[in-house]
């Protein structure tokens, strides 16, 4: 008899998680792996962002912090919130965790009862769908496709909206597709989101800063939604943070009372050292972060023209974030060096026994046409791993 919980034994294991500590054990038994799996900058935390962890250390900053943050971090906050997205968040709105991850788990936990259904543009971020059902929700997925950059239209949102509907999830900059919603484009979201005011909507906005368009809206700016968006925010991805664990949001202040409740019974605050650290962070002038941005966004450019030579391959332009999305689906029902492909957790497979090179299914972010490759590395390994995997599946009968 299985002593575990039915809630554990129904979870499923993060397959990003999964698919990285594969390749780690690949590598310990010597086999030259690529990862293209983790959502990782491969940059160290700016300077001035590690003195700031240093000094805090020599103040002391070492006894049990608010469980809720600091309030010096959480006003640093408002402020970049005001700053960069025009919101207007009081400190009482604020909640620091132990990265944007709990940030998430703890929005539903207090928002979500038995039968809640929460609307999920698909492709989404693979632990969305788990979370929600931890709260006991329902997850709806909205099916998006390459040929609409993956976002999905007023028209689709509408549909999805029943009286059962509580939340809609999403995040822009997209994991795992790299699309950015556009101002006009949540407005007309919002126009659909008007007609159903018992509706609240998470904005995941951790890659804000690691945006191409030059612009970038959150939806809690447009009038009418402040009351009934959860911002989540942390500096994991534009600072290069992920090791330090901070997330926050920003929310209606019974909802930021309720996540400190449910956090004070979980983890407590977040670490004093890493908050002390993400004061100076987003303190700082966005600018900080510009020589990171080009890079992605050479990286981006470099992976997207290799993709294209791949035969099979079927490639849009993402505009944020640090991955893409490619549909792979001209591969199912192929057999490619012995392997018969059937879908994309067989295509992520494949590319990691016979290229070395570790992806994610598609599956994971409920688009089962697609993988996701990472690029936050070196331009000589993305070059080496896209050139591994144009081998591998450079068969007679794909090319046909």
């Amino acid at each position: 008899m299985n002593p575990l919980s039915d809630r554990i034994n129904n979870l499923s294991t993060s397959q990003t998680l999964a698919m990285a500590a594969k390749a780690r054990e690949l590598k310990a038994a010597g086999i030259d792996i690529i990862s293209l799996s983790l959502g990782e900058p491969d940059f160290n935390t700016p300077d001035f962002i590690k003195e700031a962890a240093i000094q805090a250390i020599h103040d002391n900053y070492s006894s049990y912090p608010p469980v809720e943050g600091y309030l010096e971090l959480k006003e640093a906050i408002c402020k970049k919130f005001k700053r960069d997205n025009g919101l207007d968040y009081k400190p009482s709105q604020i909640v620091v965790s132990t990265g944007a991850k709990q940030s998430l788990y703890n929005i539903a936990q207090v928002m979500i009862n038995p039968g809640d259904e929460v609307i999920l543009p698909a492709p989404y971020w693979v632990s969305y769908y788990e979370i929600i059902k931890m709260a006991c929700g329902v997850p709806v997925e909205v099916p998006t496709s390459i040929e609409s950059d993956f976002k999905i239209t007023p028209e689709q949102l509408e549909a999805a909206i029943t009286p059962a509907t509580k939340m809609m999830w999403f995040s822009s900059p997209c994991n795992p597709s790299g699309s950015v919603y556009s101002k006009e484009e949540l407005t007309a979201l919002v126009a659909v989101l008007e007609k159903h005011p018992s509706v609240y909507v998470v904005s995941d906005e951790i890659y804000e800063h690691i945006n191409f368009t030059g612009s970038y809206c959150s939806i809690a700016s447009i009038p009418g939604m402040l009351d009934r968006t959860i911002t989540v925010n942390g500096v994991a991805k534009a600072f290069a943070m992920t090791g330090w664990r901070i997330g926050y949001i920003g929310a209606p202040e019974f909802i930021a009372k309720a996540c400190t409740k449910m956090q004070g019974q979980v983890t407590s605050g977040a670490n004093t050292i890493a908050q002390r650290a993400t004061i100076a962070a987003v303190e700082a002038d966005p600018t900080v972060l510009k020589h990171m941005v080009q890079a992605f966004q050479q990286r981006r450019d470099l992976v997207v023209g290799l993709i294209k030579e791949i035969p099979g391959m079927k490639i849009n332009v993402p505009e944020g974030a640090f991955y893409v999305f490619p549909d792979v689906s001209a591969f199912f029902g192929k057999t490619l060096r012995g392997t018969l492909i059937n879908n994309a957790d067989d295509f992520a497979m494949y590319l990691l026994a016979e290229a070395n090179v570790a992806t994610v299914t598609g599956d994971a972010f409920g688009n089962p046409n697609c993988i996701r490759f990472s690029y936050a590395t070196s331009d000589d390994l993305l070059k080496e791993a896209l050139h591994r995997i144009k081998e591998a599946v450079a068969t007679s009968e794909v090319l046909a």
